[in-house]
């Protein structure tokens, strides 16, 4: 498995080995090994695991989680194709504002590290898109808030040619400007310390 830091600070993108024969073919989308080489500690215990499936234009996020608790995700597309889209909303983060997105298929079977206190959003670009998520903690509603992805100061990758299909949420979500003016982000600090304890490595490392 192949390991790749991506654009925003803690965040990797994993690509996996996938072995074809003639009925069908075999993949390993989350190896530990490959993960604690790349993080520098182990996938934190798994609290929840989430499905989605999505038509094509469908734009889920940016979402992210309160901080503390904050949550960290391993994400991979387990049916279609969808680019997924990790954004430094950390105030105080070397890459603040930054994003990185990777392409999810079912050629490369690609997924994703995302850190506490990082935002997440994909846009589905084939029908019955289904993106799975394994999280370090379980859904609390109010814990949770979202920020536009069509916020113009961020530029997210989302095709002129598709017409991004929202909920209600999300097409009213604010932007990272404005949730930062109203003290609404996570702070760097507190997210790494968070992320540190997930793991179990010493704040000091």
């Amino acid at each position: 498995m192949q390991a790749r830091k991506l654009a925003v600070e803690g965040a990797i993108e994993f690509t996996p080995r996938v072995f074809p024969d003639d009925r069908g073919l075999f993949v390993s989308p989350f190896q530990e090994e490959a993960f604690v080489a790349a993080h520098g500690g182990p996938l934190f215990p798994v609290a929840q695991t989430n499905h989605s499936m999505s038509k094509r234009g469908v734009v889920r996020g940016i979402h992210y989680t309160v901080t503390p608790p904050g949550i960290a995700k391993y994400v991979y597309c387990a049916r279609g194709k969808a680019l997924d889209i990790v954004v430094d909303i950390r105030v105080g983060s070397p890459t603040f504002g930054k994003w990185d997105a990777v392409l999810m298929d079912q050629q490369d079977y690609r997924t994703m590290y995302f850190p506490v206190g990082v935002g997440h959003a994909f846009v589905a670009l084939e029908d019955d898109t289904v993106m799975s998520y394994m999280l370090s903690a379980g859904y609390v509603a109010q814990n949770e808030l979202a920020l536009s992805a069509l916020d113009p100061a961020l530029g997210l990758p989302i095709d002129a040619g598709v017409e991004p299909i929202l909920s209600d949420r999300d097409g009213v979500a604010i932007t990272l400007a404005e949730a930062e003016r109203q003290g609404l982000l996570p702070d760097y600090a507190t997210s790494l310390e968070l992320e540190r304890r997930l793991s179990g490595i010493p704040l000091s490392a």
